[in-house]
């Protein structure tokens, strides 16, 4: 049920038409794809080693609010089980697959080098909503049943890092009660449309 919701609300997003937005001359919509590593933070890196995700943004700016972009990103993360809790527990293996939509404000600041190529600061922050689901495989001889949970979780996010504005370098922080990661991701960025 929670899978069919999440498909449906990605296809509403994509085909729904928005208002015409009218605030400046200059707009632009640009579209990035990112992947990088996922490191588990706090009671969910007890459980899980180092993972992998990748994620596709959506950003929109206007030049009455440059350089603030709006921006909706949806990825994916897989975190295999830590070999050390296997040893402590009925488990043989954990493994969680999280869907995640972040939606929120980057702001880019001046431009650290311009000479060569374009270096800039930026910063990042918003809400995000997750659907985990979480593969538990125990033991033969725990006499426990194998088991799968799917969780939906509402949390935030914020980021940090370089852009050349069409690649980027970042950190996140992606907060999710239980399920707290870091990640890093390098992004390409190509414009979808610029209007002047």
């Amino acid at each position: 049920m929670i899978k069919k919701l999440f498909a449906l609300l990605f296809v509403l997003m994509l085909i729904t038409p928005a208002q015409d937005l009218r605030f400046g001359e200059v707009k632009g919509l640009f579209f990035s794809v990112g992947v990088g590593p996922r490191i588990p933070v706090g009671d969910f890196s007890e459980t899980h080693n180092l993972g992998v995700g990748f994620s596709g943004a959506l950003s929109y700016t206007d030049n009455l609010i440059l350089p603030l972009f709006l921006y909706s990103d949806l990825g994916f993360q897989h975190f295999p089980g830590k070999q050390d809790y296997y040893k402590n527990s009925d488990h043989s293996s954990i493994s969680t697959n999280m869907i995640s939509l972040n939606i929120g404000a980057r702001h880019y600041y001046s431009p650290l080098v311009e000479n060569v190529i374009l270096l800039m600061p930026v910063v990042e922050a918003g809400l995000s909503i997750s659907y985990s689901h979480i593969s538990h495989q125990m033991k033969l001889d725990s006499g426990k049943r194998n088991f799968v949970e799917d969780e939906v979780k509402v949390g935030f996010h914020v980021g940090a890092g370089f852009s050349m504005f069409l690649l980027d370098a970042m950190i996140h922080y992606q907060y999710f009660y239980t399920r707290q990661y870091i990640s890093f991701d390098l992004r390409v960025r190509l414009p979808v449309f610029v209007t002047y």
